[in-house]
């Protein structure tokens, strides 16, 4: 299916494949479109194993398409992409660089900011230091990984994934390791950072809750080989509060995504399980 309007989308992915091997197990991805435009915010949800995180590292050029094109900014992605921000369930701090520290690795890294590094180091130190106060750490500056809770250490996450700014944001379960109210907050957190700073954001999510509050959009897919098969538009206004959760049209939301990733579950076992009974309604391929 077409997943979106593709005039002017940031992201671009066109009847993608991707395979591992040779056996007909190793297929992720098979025909896999979709579109994030210029500041939109996407989740990604479907069941365990179709693929969510193999279809973000195809986007962003870590894993090459056995089929198919990748596009973002309207180019053919061949490579590994500099303009990505990324964030994962575990932390992946460095143990032995404080939170500071830890925020300003990628300027360490990613061009042009690299080579100014040396020279515009307190302006880019003032920068970092204004994110972790965007996400309330400040005071913290100077603590390390093992003296931070784990939604503290997910914040500096955010933070670094942003130090960049980067164009486009990825995010795989980044609050899937956290308890349910520390994941709330976060919600709101990366709310604010997105509202700040206005990237174009994929999240890969099996919280349809933590979906429908914070994107725009959210797209369903199938058993693997995954591909989308659904997708539903949020138009709940923002900024957004926890209570818009137990609201209504977010219940209905929950409850439709809910029943194409049972179907899509049940496919799993019986391959000639019917869709939806509103699929075709709905421009599910």
């Amino acid at each position: 299916m077409e997943a979106s309007d593709q005039r002017g989308a940031l992201v671009e992915l066109e009847n993608v494949s991707l395979q591992y091997g040779e056996s007909e197990f190793t297929i992720a991805l098979r025909d896999a479109s979709l579109t994030a435009q210029p500041g939109e915010f996407v989740a990604v949800v479907g069941p365990s194993g179709c693929g969510k995180s193999t279809l973000m590292k195809a986007a962003t050029g870590l894993w090459k398409p056995s089929k198919g094109t990748v596009r973002v900014s309207g180019k053919v992605v061949d490579r590994p992409l500099s303009i990505v921000g990324m964030a994962f369930q575990n932390s992946t701090l460095l143990p032995w660089r404080t939170t500071l520290d830890n925020v300003m690795l990628p300027l360490e890294i990613v061009q042009p900011h690299a080579s100014r590094l040396a020279a515009n180091r307190a302006e880019y130190e003032q920068s970092a230091r204004e994110l972790l106060a965007l996400v309330g750490l400040s005071g913290y500056e100077n603590a390390f990984p093992w003296q931070l809770s784990g939604g503290m250490q997910q914040r500096c996450q955010l933070c670094r994934s942003l130090i960049h700014d980067p164009k486009l944001l990825m995010l795989d379960e980044p609050f899937g390791a956290l308890d349910m109210f520390t994941r709330e907050e976060l919600w709101q957190v990366l709310q604010k950072l997105w509202l700040v700073r206005r990237p174009t954001v994929v999240l890969v999510t099996h919280d349809l809750r933590e979906a429908v509050f914070l994107a725009d959009r959210i797209l369903v897919m199938s058993a693997r080989p995954g591909k989308i098969i659904f997708e539903r538009q949020i138009d709940n206004p923002r900024p957004r509060d926890l209570e818009t959760t137990y609201e209504a049209s977010s219940v209905e939301a929950v409850h439709e995504l809910r029943s194409y990733i049972s179907s899509a579950r049940a496919a799993i076992n019986d391959p000639l399980q019917q869709k939806p009974a509103n699929a075709v309604s709905e421009g599910v391929s």
